[in-house]
């Protein structure tokens, strides 16, 4: 097997409570994954990513693991996920899985050890520590409101957790821990896994001391031994398997030297990472409910910079959507029904024409949309009720508050997917965990599946180029007027084969020159009916959020 498969890949994230469900309790499982997996197949996905099913307390939807190696009773059993597996593999594609381990559930055996006496064999299992002038041990805040620490009543000291007070972080220093996370690692490896995608991986590694920040952006101290704990994994959960599986690293806040060095072929320690350089764009550092409008020039340095950086040395992940993020319609895009299906296809073209493995998330296919929240009860994403919760006790401004959780909570990604126009959009025979989009009775899968113009007839198409055409996945990147505020352009070469990637990020119609060279060159996709099949002139119109795809040498 080619050791870097994944390059020519393209992945698919199912967030599986939200995907569908097949036993009517509202909440997707693994019955309605399989029963779906047709739609992937001709989509012409390669890899599935499944966010996390282990069995949890569901305080943060699944990646609170209270039992790394069994299944969570609501998506269904062992039994369903090895049927699962065997019907991927069967159409020709591979499942990574989601891998939780900077931190557990507080209800995982582990901790319920760790937390009954000081002395207890896995006391150090997770960071302990006194308290400091009768406060908490440090400054570090979690990532979903307030201090890092919670005081445990019983044993009269802190325990960190960068996330929920019920996700506390394992101590990665502690070898025993490293060790029983590779056997669990290995262990669904020999079960017929495909690779993981490893959640918050750069954040394993504290700095010694635990010291304080010294930036408000900076919610801890990362520490310098991730590398060494990667490396670690490679020499043991993945020797002998080069070229079987994907690794991902999740890790925010990561910069472009430090991604070079993650995914060197050379080091072995990662296939690709996520970054989130470009998803910071329109966002303060310090808040991310507080939009602060999108700047197009900003976002396209933001992934140009990253094209370049990873040049000639380790491999991008190309994405716009997750569990975590907005609906990129919504976001960079415009949702209203006049132009959601031509932005759809203009973000999905300028993305999917760059170096690296796309990835995508359930529903862009066919363009969803931010659900129209209004009220704070809406909101099920624990994030979100905590950041509401810290803005009354503060006595910020809550209308300003609920805006920018309308635009960027995380529970815009996870309401059910629109199968069809039916009462719950065809995800479940009954009430689903969240509401369901009210444009479901007009966007979705049944209503794309036959429409040769639809949103997910061109993501079939532009994951068939990327099969298809080599420079797509070797071709050297070039960004084209790179200051222009509405217009995104880059061109891709090999020796062989250049394309011209450009986009109107816009309603405005815009008139381009695109040179001498590209007079002639073949028209391999675009998102308006009745474009030319060549160019015939330099002058290029593109109608507001047109996207082209062009085609010189073989």
């Amino acid at each position: 097997m080619n050791a870097a498969w994944w390059k020519t890949a393209v992945v698919y994230q199912i967030y599986p409570r939200s995907f569908a469900d097949s036993d009517g309790d509202g909440i997707g499982d693994l019955g309605g994954i399989i029963e779906r997996l047709d739609h992937l197949h001709d989509l012409g996905v390669d890899v599935i990513w499944l966010s996390p099913i282990y069995r949890s307390p569901q305080t943060d939807n699944g990646y609170d693991v209270s039992d790394y190696r069994d299944i969570d009773p609501l998506f269904g059993t062992l039994a369903d996920f090895d049927g699962l597996i065997a019907k991927v593999h069967a159409l020709g594609m591979k499942l990574v899985m989601d891998l939780v381990v900077n931190h557990t559930s507080d209800e995982h055996p582990w901790f319920v050890d760790s937390r009954s006496a000081r002395g207890n064999p896995k006391r150090d299992w997770y960071i302990w520590r006194d308290a400091r002038g009768g406060a908490v041990p440090n400054n570090w805040e979690s990532f979903f409101s307030g201090p890092a620490w919670q005081w445990d009543e019983f044993t009269g000291q802190y325990y960190l957790h960068l996330f929920a007070r019920k996700q506390p972080d394992l101590n990665w220093a502690n070898p025993d821990v490293r060790k029983a996370l590779r056997d669990m690692m290995v262990w669904w490896l020999d079960r017929g896994v495909d690779g993981f995608r490893m959640d918050v991986i750069n954040f394993i590694s504290k700095a010694d001391g635990l010291p304080d920040t010294i930036s408000p952006q900076q919610r801890f101290v990362v520490g310098d031994a991730v590398h060494t704990y990667l490396a670690e994994l490679a020499d043991t959960v993945f020797d002998g398997r080069a070229g079987e599986f994907l690794t991902i690293g999740e890790m925010p806040g990561v910069t472009t030297e430090e991604a070079r060095l993650y995914t060197d072929p050379a080091r072995g320690e990662l296939d690709m990472v996520f970054q989130f350089e470009h998803m910071s764009v329109d966002q303060r550092p310090e808040n991310k409910f507080d939009d602060i409008g999108l700047d197009l020039v900003a976002l396209k340095t933001a992934l140009h910079r990253w094209q370049s950086a990873l040049a000639d040395v380790g491999w991008n992940s190309l994405y716009w959507n997750n569990h975590d993020q907005p609906r990129v319609v919504s976001r960079f895009g415009d949702d209203h029904p006049d132009h959601w299906a031509a932005s759809a296809k203009a973000l999905a073209a300028v993305l999917h024409g760059m170096r690296g493995t796309p990835f995508v998330y359930q529903g862009e296919e066919i363009g969803m949309t931010n659900y129209p929240f209004r009220f704070p009860q809406e909101y099920a994403d624990i994030e979100s009720v905590n950041y509401f919760r810290s803005v009354l006790d503060q006595g910020w401004d809550s209308a300003a508050a609920l805006a920018g959780l309308a635009k960027m909570s995380r529970d815009n990604a996870r309401t059910p997917m629109q199968w069809d126009a039916g009462p719950h959009a065809g995800f479940s025979s009954e009430k689903p965990w969240l509401p369901v989009n009210p444009n479901h009775s007009w966007l979705n899968v049944a209503a794309q599946t036959a429409a040769a113009d639809s949103v997910l007839a061109h993501y079939r198409a532009l994951i068939r180029l990327r099969h298809e055409l080599p420079v797509l996945v070797d071709g050297d990147f070039t960004p084209v007027m790179a200051d222009d505020p509405q217009i995104w352009a880059y061109t891709r070469a090999t020796a062989q084969e250049k394309l011209l990637v450009i986009a109107n990020c816009g309603r405005t119609t815009r008139t381009v020159d695109v040179g001498l060279e590209w007079m002639s060159a073949e028209l391999v996709l675009g998102n308006v009916s009745g474009t030319a099949a060549a160019l015939t002139s330099t002058s290029l119109a593109l109608s507001g959020w047109e996207a082209r795809i062009y085609c010189l040498g073989s």
